[in-house]
């Protein structure tokens, strides 16, 4: 491949400690591979408990994705893989093939032809970005990430006229400055933003397919006018506490199907691939603006739950 890929490699220590700089670039360069294994990953390979979905989950479910840089014969070459905490930067990259060539035929996934989510190793700042394709294949789109520390990026595409299917690679992207760890949010099951409430209901399971189903409403009134946004009401993002394995959830219904109503309630079907902690991230558009509403829940046995609604975080969700 001409085109390296760089993929930037942290210190454990950093991602640790309170109060220190997360510095990029600087005691530890980027690690440059110039011929990336087909199947290859930045990150050590999952052991073969997690790949089956963490000794939980049947043979049926669906792989997590976002744990590979390279899947299907496909390689995400992220050439912006450090940035500036609080400072706009161009988010750059490019999806390679097998020979190295840039891909420029996607097919269209509701109503986009690859989705680019950005999300911190704590799971507080989500970003669901949009970039543009330039004509040689190369996508970019701004971005200002408000807190020094580690992220993932995630695209999620499916090529035109190709055997792979759908795919999700994942690259880490650094955002330098003065860090500060964070908790994974506690528990919750209602979201509070920008005035409006959204109630989940609904179980996430290791393993099996269950419906998740949540409620809009605002000043107390069930919001019935949602607008499509992304080919349905609402679309879900679910990423999972610790290696931010990347889950595929499908709207259950869409606009204009004769059955789906747009609102007050948006259902989703979803199986986790192992038990453990996740957070979700429910887009959903009302009077022209999208809104993000951000859920702490545990998938397998019991985790400490939160009646207070979580709020807007600090740091905002971005589009």
């Amino acid at each position: 491949m001409n085109t390296g890929l760089r993929i930037t490699t942290f210190a454990a220590a950093l991602a640790a400690t309170f109060g220190t700089t997360y510095g990029v670039g600087q005691a530890v360069g980027p690690v440059v591979a110039e011929n990336p294994p087909k199947h290859g990953n930045e990150h050590a390979r999952p052991t073969q408990e997690q790949a089956e979905g963490g000794g939980h989950a049947g043979h049926d479910t669906p792989p997590a994705g976002g744990l590979q840089i390279s899947e299907g014969g496909y390689t995400l070459d992220l050439q912006t893989p450090r940035v500036t905490a609080g400072k706009q930067a161009d988010l750059r990259f490019t999806v390679r093939d097998a020979a190295g060539r840039a891909l420029t035929a996607y097919q269209r996934e509701h109503d986009k032809e690859l989705h680019l989510i950005v999300a911190s190793r704590d799971l507080v700042t989500y970003r669901h970005l949009h970039p543009t394709r330039a004509a040689d294949g190369t996508w970019s789109t701004p971005v200002v990430l408000p807190r020094a520390g580690g992220y993932r990026v995630f695209a999620d595409f499916t090529p035109a006229g190709k055997d792979a299917g759908n795919l999700t690679l994942g690259a880490d992207l650094a955002a330098s400055g003065p860090y500060r760890a964070r908790q994974l949010p506690p528990a919750n099951t209602t979201a509070r933003i920008d005035g409006y409430h959204v109630k989940l209901a609904g179980t996430l399971r290791p393993g099996a397919a269950s419906e998740l189903k949540l409620r809009v409403s605002r000043d107390g009134r069930p919001v019935t006018d949602l607008q499509p946004y992304l080919g349905a009401y609402g679309h879900l993002v679910a990423l999972r506490s610790g290696d931010l394995a990347y889950l595929h959830v499908h709207p259950n219904g869409e606009p204009g199907d004769g059955t789906t109503t747009p609102g007050p309630d948006i259902s989703f079907t979803a199986t986790a691939p192992s038990s453990g902690s996740y957070r979700l991230f429910l887009d959903f558009k009302h009077e022209g603006k999208v809104h993000t509403a951000a859920f702490t829940v545990h998938a397998g046995g019991a985790a400490p739950a939160s009646d207070t609604p979580e709020g807007h975080e600090a740091d905002g969700h971005g589009h």
